[in-house]
């Protein structure tokens, strides 16, 4: 079995978004990635671990906190952001194949889950 240190987990950057892999093919899983993230102040990216996010989920508003955790339904359209003066950080888990459609209806796959 696989043991994957957080020193030998990539970490993938944009502008307001850090992302390490964790479990994923390429690094032995077959059914389920996982990684973790962190949300700049002010910036667009699900158990919480640290600080609050902003979610818009099916027409609703919540509220992420530490602790809390969102499921998104496969297809649903979703936003998560972080409007406040802290990071957010989060573990977010998906299958394996896992993809994303963008608001430009470009499909998107997550790098840090291949």
């Amino acid at each position: 079995m696989p043991h994957i240190t957080k020193d030998a987990a990539p970490t993938f950057t944009i502008p307001g978004l850090t992302v390490t892999g964790l479990a994923a093919p390429s690094r032995g899983a077959t059914e389920t990635s996982v990684w973790t993230l962190e949300i700049a102040p002010e910036k667009e990216v699900f158990v919480a671990l640290a600080g609050r996010a902003a979610v818009e989920l099916a027409g609703r508003e919540l509220a992420l906190e530490a602790g809390d955790a969102l499921i998104v339904p496969a297809g649903a359209t979703f936003a998560i952001g972080n409007p406040h003066a802290e990071p957010f950080h989060a573990v977010a888990a998906a299958p394996v194949g896992c993809r994303a459609l963008l608001p430009g209806g470009e499909r998107f796959v997550p790098p840090w889950a291949e």
